[in-house]
């Protein structure tokens, strides 16, 4: 570096680096099987990505190289062989036919939303449950119970609720579960012609319809009640679900509930949305029976003083009175007597100036 930067001689060189010459000029002796040792290393890092370089040295060992662990070392490190840094394990992410966030319920049957909630029963063992509720009417629509659901099991449950109702969602909105992700679902949206809108990975609110069922389940179910085994668990839940669509009144839907409010709205289909005003009696249904107006009805109009003239530079400013002010003496009077003659002074010479 010196020499080609500096334009210094070899003989200055070393002097100043403090190097001999014959070390400068000695050229590096590579060993006859350095390429294949360094084959076989890369060979090694690419096989095992999570070794170092001392777990290739004795797998080397037990090829039957002889070197020491040194060497093995150096050639690692000039190789750029590295163990990499850890990453998140990759997720499965579910194929969208249209955006979750943009997708939203405009009939029943339009879109079903799908999610899974745990529990326990008595003896610890663990309670998984599928819930799959109409975003439009907010039904209950099934809540399975069991051990265990996988997709085969959740593709079941929407055979059967297809199957009471007699036809199929036009759209499934769920999260990016691996039961949820799995080609059994997959292939059972396409067989039933159901477009699937898979959330954000990460933003529950974006399912929002049935995350918030899953809270008032366990706000008024999963915490009240301890479960004794599975049965036990299926029936209680079974008679909820059944209670929540028929008497829960909704918020959402103008305090009715799901199931009276679907009925209603099959009854009359040109509701135009969910919205408690569009839930009341249209104006032509509400009958109005209005009282011949007479003189007793009238209403008197309320008599209020007239405004005060506002002078120009004058401004009244409240006096906090105190037992001190509102005593009479001989010397100057009360406080709002004081105040409103200096304010009768004020108004008479504008007044007077004005008409001069």
């Amino acid at each position: 570096m010196l020499q080609d930067r500096l334009g210094l001689s070899e003989r200055r060189a070393c002097r100043i680096v403090g190097q001999h010459r014959s070390t400068h000029r000695r050229e590096p002796l590579r060993a006859g099987d350095d390429a294949a040792l360094r084959a076989r290393l890369r060979e090694i890092s690419g096989e095992r990505p999570r070794w170092g370089y001392r777990r290739a040295h004795a797998l080397l060992l037990e090829d039957g190289w002889e070197l020491n662990r040194k060497r093995v070392q150096r050639l690692w490190r000039e190789e750029g062989l590295r163990v990499p840094r850890r990453r998140r394990k990759r997720q499965r992410l579910g194929d969208s036919t249209v955006p979750a966030k943009r997708l939203r319920a405009e009939r029943p049957d339009h879109v079903w939303a799908l999610d899974y909630q745990f529990d326990v029963t008595a003896d610890g063992r663990i309670l998984k449950a599928l819930h799959v509720v109409d975003e439009f009417t907010s039904e209950a629509l099934a809540m399975e119970c069991q051990r265990r659901i996988d997709a085969d099991a959740t593709v079941d449950v929407l055979d059967r609720i297809v199957a009471a109702r007699g036809h199929s969602p036009q759209f499934l909105r769920c999260d990016n579960g691996p039961e949820l992700t799995a080609n059994a679902l997959k292939d059972w949206c396409r067989f039933s012609h159901t477009g699937s809108a898979y959330i954000e990975p990460g933003s529950p609110w974006e399912n929002a319809f049935v995350e918030s069922f899953n809270a008032r389940v366990r706000d008024e179910l999963l915490s009240v009640e301890v479960f004794s085994c599975l049965t036990e668990a299926q029936v209680l839940v079974e008679a909820w679900r059944q209670d929540y669509n028929e008497h829960h009144p909704h918020s959402a839907l103008g305090m009715l509930a799901p199931a009276r409010f679907a009925r209603a709205w099959r009854e009359d289909p040109k509701t135009p949305d969910r919205s408690p005003r569009a839930l009341r009696p249209r104006a032509s249904q509400r009958r109005r029976t209005r009282q011949p107006r007479t003189a007793s009805t009238r209403k008197s109009p309320i008599w209020s003083p007239t405004p005060s003239r506002r002078l120009p530079g004058l401004r009244f400013t409240p006096t906090p009175t105190t037992d001190s002010q509102s005593r009479w003496t001989d010397e100057r009077g009360p406080a709002i007597a004081s105040n409103a003659h200096k304010a009768l002074k004020i108004s008479q010479s504008h007044w007077g100036a004005k008409c001069a």
